[in-house]
């Protein structure tokens, strides 16, 4: 019998809800980074010189624009935006699969940027941001937006490439301050990518990540935009090197056929208690379904997380996570949905999981059937909300 996956749920720490980084590498240039990243300290650029002051924007006509962290090409950018507004920021730096990220964040002002050297790119390039300051609405890309977020079953040392993506985590953002996290259980019977049907979980193992984003995308009705895809050795090492995950742990979990116990209550979870915790089925009464509210419990505090450290720790972030996964996002892509999630409004957010029924396929498989109740959800989280 197959071990349950791992969940990808935490693997939002940085491209969902970019979650701070504890003590760890620093960004692409060697600048301080934001949650706490290691580094030296990198000098200040600004529009003239000697200008210093608070991290927060200034509107006096005629102002200097200063970013402690930038590089020239960084500040042009930036003052590209505030014009003659002035305005005083840090910047925190990083890198997504080889492309180089950053946030400049001052006062309620943040502005995101992709680096030279990526694709065609010769200097720095806002991709996003919002500016309360500048009384503009914010970029953050056309919403709705999809990402699924997948967990295999490679395991140490294997490569991800044939695995099953058991795990499966749909997140979505309206780019207006709503969100929504929905946990897909595995065996849901789904078209395959030119192989007829089979269950859910099956897609990665066919066609790769881009056919568990088409698999899904065919199931749910919604279009999403991208993947990402992590096994059990990547899933612990960002928990780990992201300095552990805090959340309150309703109840005591013991992963079946391990040593590892989870007490309930408060708790800062190593790697290897998230993934006891996302991959755990067999002693939960709803199996799979409940398995999947657990690893939206790990999004939730990856969430809260995320809020505490700032803005300024998503390139922190993005730079561990890429070292493990495998994605078809962009630098902008992935930058643009991660930063989305500081602008959600609690109150606008939701988990679900998908339900359904038992039933069995044409050649014997033990399958679950999306009910009108999950149909329901389907269509309303097109709008990226739950």
């Amino acid at each position: 019998m197959r071990t349950p996956s791992v969940a990808a749920a935490t693997l939002a720490c940085a491209l969902v809800l970019s979650a701070c980084a504890g003590e760890g590498g620093d960004g692409a240039t060697g600048q301080q980074g934001g949650g706490g990243l290691s580094g030296s300290s990198a000098t200040s650029a600004s529009g003239s010189s000697g200008t210093s002051g608070a991290a927060s924007p200034s509107s006096t006509s005629g102002a200097t624009v200063t970013v402690d962290g930038a590089d020239a090409g960084m500040l042009e950018a930036v003052r590209g935006v505030y014009g003659t507004s002035g305005f005083t920021g840090k910047a925190t730096t990083g890198t997504w699969k080889g492309e180089r990220v950053a946030v400049v964040a001052g006062g309620s002002d943040a502005t995101l940027l992709v680096g030279p050297g990526s694709g065609s790119r010769a200097t720095w390039q806002v991709v996003g941001g919002w500016w309360p300051s500048l009384k503009r609405e914010p970029q953050l890309g056309t919403g709705p937006r999809h990402v699924i977020v997948i967990g295999t079953d490679a395991r140490v040392g294997k490569p991800l490439k044939g695995t099953r993506a058991d795990t499966l985590q749909l997140v979505g953002i309206d780019t207006r301050g709503g969100a929504g996290v929905l946990g897909l259980p595995r065996d849901i019977w789904a078209p395959m990518p030119k192989r007829g049907h089979a269950k859910l979980n099956a897609a990665y193992a066919y066609a790769g990540g881009a056919g568990q984003q088409q698999a899904v995308a065919a199931v749910t009705g919604i279009p999403v935009e991208g993947y990402v895809a992590v096994g059990f050795d990547g899933f612990a090492k960002i928990v780990d090197e992201s300095g552990g995950l805090p959340m309150l742990v309703p109840k005591e979990v013991r992963l079946t056929g391990s040593d590892v116990v989870i007490p309930a209550g408060p708790q800062v979870l190593t790697g290897a208690q998230a993934l006891a915790y996302a991959r755990e089925r067999k002693s939960l009464p709803d199996g799979d379904f409940g398995r999947s509210r657990h690893q939206g419990e790990l999004v939730i505090a990856a969430a809260v997380k995320a809020r505490l450290a700032g803005v300024g720790s998503v390139p922190g972030s993005m730079t561990i996570v890429s070292k493990y996964v495998d994605t078809n996002l962009s630098a902008t892509q992935a930058l643009t949905f991660a930063a989305a999630f500081y602008r959600v409004d609690p109150s606008r957010a939701g988990r679900q999981v998908a339900t359904g029924s038992f039933g069995t396929s044409p050649d014997g498989q033990s399958i679950v059937i999306p009910d009108a109740k999950a149909k329901r959800t389907f269509a309303a989280f097109r709008s990226g909300r739950l």
